[in-house]
């Protein structure tokens, strides 16, 4: 019986760190892990999957390349993301007797293949160290950056996953079957031949494995607990930082769609998935990995150089492009169920649903959805706006922008400008003050994102709850949410009503919370921020209606 090695490699998905390589990883330093004893060559850059798995183009004409579509997604870049890199400095900074710790669990899902790597020798897994040099100057500098990459994935065993003790990235590689007898999982069957050929390029033995489309692989990265962390770095709590995978598992979702059904989009026509042999076949999946960071990716393109991102810059700005068009048909409905004139005010009920299988949003908290509300006279002048947002990023009337210690409260009825229903997770520490410091948090203050489909706020488990006013409120509920706005408005004529559910992935508290911490990598976010901060909202949803 082959022996298998269970390695921990958490999804700290706090947005993917700084790597200046001026060419892709695979292409400055041969990726493999050196062969040792301890550590045999577990892993190969994308560029040596990518040979055959480009050059797909569907009946249609339209490119479906594996290669290119993995290459322009945040996946790709988990180890580029100068968000991610700025938030494992801080909470380095923050807690500094549990540095090397922090790294360990921060590379585990950002640079999965290094990690492996350094953990099958016995090593600690490292963030900064891979990031330090122009060049990926080692082969394990190579691994790191390639990010979450064709051969992590594809490497992981079927073992526990959709337990608990797969979570975290607690994930099982095989770190022991000597190189040339490597299995690596699709899922589809291979005939012999293509066996061989693709073992004679990669070095793996292909094997169809049907848990590469199941939901409960990516859980195990995408179910993230962390642990608040006391000044001597001792764990004086435990957070579900984020959880979709078990969102998802308390909809209705879960009878319907996996997350591939939404985040790997299938192809819709017969293709075949190697340029070089095979027949086409009919239920191909895209590698776009699609979700909610548009911003990220355009930060990426535009400061490519200083990131060493190699992807085309027409490429990247393509996936933002198909990011936002898929947030804005997938993502959310909004409907005014009612406007009118009432006793010198005007009356408006908004109803926005979450079309997605988790929160909305959901996963890193530094995410946020709020609703905009508008009331103008048919000159244009506007005589109410709830949830403008302005060119820093930060929302009008949003206690938490205007002062880090407080936050805005979930709203049944908003009467004044100075309100405004956002839709978030606020964390607190341990002396319950608001913090956005992952490893200072212990417990959600508010939670009020909107629930999937399905979801039975008072049968969730305590890790998935509703947290604050929202879990009181009748019109919160499974699917959607209800919000009445009573305001007053002297005008008369006809009036128009224009509601927005805006977005956007990285709220101005999280940035701005940086500036505390000054250090290479939190002042070059900061500094990213502000340059690109009036493009930080999406509308997700909208509707408009008038009142005679």
């Amino acid at each position: 019986m082959r022996v298998k090695t269970l390695l921990v490699i958490g999804a700290m998905a706090w947005a993917a760190v700084v790597i200046a390589a001026a060419a892709p990883a695979g292409r400055q330093a041969r990726a493999s892990a050196p062969a040792t004893a301890a550590t045999p060559p577990l892993f190969e850059t994308a560029d040596r999957c990518q040979a055959c798995h480009n050059g797909l183009v569907t009946p249609s004409g339209r490119d479906v390349s594996i290669g290119v579509d993995w290459r322009t997604s945040m996946m790709a870049h988990a180890a580029r993301d100068p968000y991610w890199h700025a938030a494992v400095r801080r909470e380095v900074l923050d807690h500094p007797a549990a540095a090397s710790a922090i790294e360990h669990e921060c590379s585990r899902c950002h640079m999965p293949m290094a990690h492996v790597t350094e953990a099958a020798g016995g090593a600690t897994g490292q963030v900064f160290a891979h990031l330090s040099g122009a060049v990926a100057a080692t082969p394990l500098d190579a691994l790191a950056a390639d990010g979450v990459s064709c051969a992590s994935c594809h490497q992981i065993q079927a073992d526990k996953l959709g337990t608990p003790e797969s979570f975290t990235g607690h994930f099982v590689i095989d770190t022991t079957t000597p190189a040339d007898q490597r299995v690596i999982f699709g899922p589809f069957a291979i005939e012999q031949g293509l066996r061989q050929l693709m073992h004679s390029a990669s070095t793996f033995v292909p094997a169809e494995g049907a848990h590469i489309r199941s939901s409960e692989m990516c859980a195990t990265c995408h179910t993230l607990y962390t642990h608040a962390l006391d000044d001597d770095g001792t764990a004086i709590g435990t957070l579900p930082e984020q959880v979709p995978y078990l969102e998802w598992r308390h909809s209705s979702f879960r009878d319907t769609h996996s997350c591939q059904t939404c985040h790997m989009p299938a192809v819709g026509e017969p293709v075949r998935v190697s340029s070089t042999m095979g027949e086409p076949r009919d239920d191909v999946l895209r590698h776009t990995f699609r979700g909610a960071n548009f911003w990220m990716l355009r930060v990426l393109n535009r400061f490519r150089n200083e990131l060493g991102v190699t992807t085309l810059s027409q490429e990247l700005e393509r996936a933002a492009a198909d990011t936002l068009v898929h947030l804005e048909r997938e993502s959310a409905l909004l409907r005014v169920e009612h406007a009118a004139r009432t006793e010198g005010a005007v009356v408006v009920d908004v109803r926005v649903a979450n079309r997605g299988g988790h929160k909305l949003p959901t996963a890193y908290p530094s995410r946020r959805a709020w609703l905009y509300l508008r009331i103008a006279d048919e000159s244009g002048r506007t005589w109410f706006e709830s949830g403008a947002v302005d060119s820093t990023g930060a929302i009008a009337g949003n206690d938490n922008d205007a002062d880090g210690s407080t936050f805005e409260p979930h709203h049944r009825q908003i009467t004044g400008a100075n309100d405004v229903q956002i839709y978030e997770a606020i964390m607190a520490d341990a002396r319950g003050r608001v913090t956005t410091g992952l490893l200072s948090g212990v417990r959600y203050v508010k939670d009020n994102r909107l629930l999937p489909d399905g979801f039975d706020k008072t049968t969730a488990h305590a890790d998935i709850a509703v947290h604050g006013d929202a879990a009181a409120d009748p019109d919160f509920m499974g699917g959607s949410d209800r919000v009445r706005y009573r305001v007053p408005v002297d005008a008369a004529g006809a009036l128009t009503v224009t509601a927005e559910l805006r977005y956007q992935s990285v709220g101005y508290r999280w940035a701005h919370s940086l500036r505390t911490r000054p250090a290479l990598e939190t002042s070059r976010f900061v500094r990213y921020y502000e340059a690109m901060s009036h493009l930080t909202t999406a509308t997700l949803a909208e509707a408009t209606t008038s009142i005679p």
